[in-house]
């Protein structure tokens, strides 16, 4: 597997040594060529960051759930570290191109179409697809390089630098709605005049094991688990990540109104339950179950569709639910949709629109609950008007513009789906994480504790936060975490076998650990410091009426868990 360093001022195209990378993929990677590359000081859209697509180490290997990768930079929203991760077949390509990594470096004012193939690398020239709706410029891609390529590509939203824009990537149908969401890592792409990666891997087979038998073994081992875990076998395929909206709901914990409670009166007609009844009674192009990627068992997606059964939109997710339906006020599953379906146009992250929305609304904007405003809000987006850039610039900068004391941010970044007064394992999480508010980087909802109950939160949230890295550099889907259960010796195997690098059990929990660590020191550079370790006030004294709590976990141990003084770390 090769790295591939592309400069976009010069289109210099040079092939990076990889023998210091060993042993890293997808976000291990990523975040290592960030903290060792990239100025902690420089400007995120300026010509020292650098944007990075790396492979996980199991992506291309057949396993289930293992083609994800990521995507690193310096994030314009939080102005620190920052790794998104997605799934899909585009991870596939690259990896089936020979291709570990791609490094972006440089900048440049007009859109380029990067083409990369078994034989050469073109730039061609993307003005046939500005302006375009993805759908739009997906077809055109297809139609233009193959129907078998794979692409990345911006919207709207990265052609404007907006915050919180983000990166699109494709299923296995074709669709372009699997986002690397966070942190506006599509603002990155639109400074360097990226516009699309079509990523044509014609003529070239399929990655092979390096160990084939040994490789089968493991493999077979690691499906069983999935097929003999609820969670994968059953409750993911059947409901997906909207599962989650009654129990979210029951904890308090569902965002309501802009995090002004965590219990929506009209959960029930957006829960995952009634989103699978609704999908099925519909029918026609709509599937409660679907895999993004190829051989995927656990198949956590599904396919919204309107009363026609038309599609719609695709995926409909918990994030997508409780960000753009009950923090808003609205409680209708085909208006969320179609909200949704315009985030997936426009190329913008669901959960930072939600939660820049969710602080006008708190604001008297919008009203609460009405759709149509937030349909011609969005607009604003596409068309660059004022009401679309101040949206464009995330939830902190929304409300610093109108005043807003509640806003639900850390490190500039909106939180996830969760009410950290109801679920306070993710408040330490969002507090610490080097990524901002982000329940990737540390999940605790499905934890056997109690969450409204300060005691334990801190060391619940290190665990996952040290374990999350790991699902992001080896490119398993975090939903498998349930079957794996910590067996990392599995994982090892997977990774020895298929790469013929030697790993142990050891080795797999210390590429978290490092990961982490790194991300912090280069935090530390650009300046932050334990004040930043913090939530919004308001979650301290405000008493979430649904949950009948504060966030009171100690500060003290919640700064515990970053980096003491900035330069040591005792936890990690």
């Amino acid at each position: 597997m090769k790295i591939l360093r592309v400069n976009m001022s010069t289109f210099k195209i040079t092939e990076a040594e990889s023998t210091q990378y060993t042993g890293l993929g997808g976000r291990a990677l990523t975040s290592r060529i960030v903290h060792d590359e990239v100025p902690p000081s420089c400007h995120p859209l300026g010509p020292f960051n650098k944007l990075i697509f790396a492979n996980g180490l199991l992506t291309g290997s057949g396993a289930s759930s293992a083609d994800r990768y990521s995507i690193g930079a310096k994030s314009p929203l939080t102005g620190g570290i920052k790794e998104s991760n997605a799934g899909g077949i585009s991870g596939l390509k690259l990896g089936k191109l020979g291709i570990r990594a791609l490094i972006f470096e440089g900048v440049r004012e007009d859109f380029k179409i990067i083409h990369i193939s078994k034989d050469k690398i073109s730039f061609d020239d993307a003005t046939p697809i500005l302006e375009k709706n993805l759908s739009e410029a997906a077809n055109f891609l297809r139609d233009k390089y193959g129907k078998n390529v794979a692409v990345w590509l911006i919207g709207v939203a990265g052609e404007q630098k907006m915050n919180l824009a983000a990166i699109a990537g494709q299923d296995k149908e074709g669709f372009p709605t699997r986002f690397n969401g966070r942190g506006g890592l599509g603002a990155v792409a639109g400074s360097k005049g990226i516009k699309a990666i079509v990523l044509d891997d014609s003529g070239i087979d399929r990655n092979q094991p390096k160990e084939k038998e040994t490789f089968r073994q493991a493999i077979k081992k690691y499906h069983s688990w999935l097929m003999e875990t609820p969670g994968t076998a059953k409750i993911f395929p059947e409901l997906g990540t909207s599962s989650l909206v009654r129990t979210t709901n029951l904890l308090g914990a569902l965002p309501t109104r802009n995090f002004s409670t965590g219990s929506f009166e009209q959960y029930e007609n957006i829960s995952g339950e009634t989103l699978r009844e609704t999908i099925l009674e519909r029918g026609g192009e709509g599937t409660p179950t679907h895999a993004c990627m190829p051989g995927c068992i656990i198949r956590c997606s599904n396919v919204f569709v309107n009363k026609a059964g038309k599609r719609v939109t695709s995926p409909l997710e918990y994030e997508n639910i409780g960000l753009l339906g009950s923090n808003l006020g609205i409680g209708n599953l085909d208006d969320i949709a179609e909200i949704n379906r315009l985030c997936n146009e426009y190329g913008i992250d669901t959960i930072e629109t939600g939660g820049a929305l969710g602080v006008l609304m708190s604001q008297n904007v919008i009203p609460f609950g009405d759709t149509n405003r937030v349909i011609e809000a969005l607009q604003g987006i596409k068309d660059g008007n004022a009401l679309g850039r101040i949206i464009g610039g995330g939830a902190e900068l929304a409300g610093k513009l109108y005043g807003a004391y509640r806003v639900p941010t850390v490190k500039g970044q909106s939180m996830p789906a969760y009410d950290p007064r109801g679920i306070k394992g993710l408040g330490v999480t969002y507090a610490t994480s080097p990524m901002g508010a982000d329940h990737t980087a540390g999940q605790t909802v499905r934890v056997q504790i109690d969450h409204h109950s300060p005691n334990g939160q801190v060391q619940t949230s290190l665990e996952a936060q040290k374990t999350s890295p790991i699902f992001d550099s080896t490119g398993l889907c975090y939903f498998s975490g349930g079957a794996i259960a910590g067996r990392w010796d599995l994982v090892a195997d997977l990774i020895t076998a298929y790469t013929g690098v030697e790993f142990t059990k050891e080795q797999v929990l210390q590429l978290g650990k490092e990961t982490l660590r790194l991300e912090h020191d280069f935090n530390h550079n650009a300046g932050f410091t334990k004040a930043h370790d913090r939530l919004p006030e308001y979650f301290y004294h405000e008493v979430n009426e649904a949950s009948q709590t504060v966030f009171d976990v100690p500060q003290e141990d919640v700064e515990s868990i970053g980096v003491e003084g900035y330069g040591h770390h005792p936890k990690i």
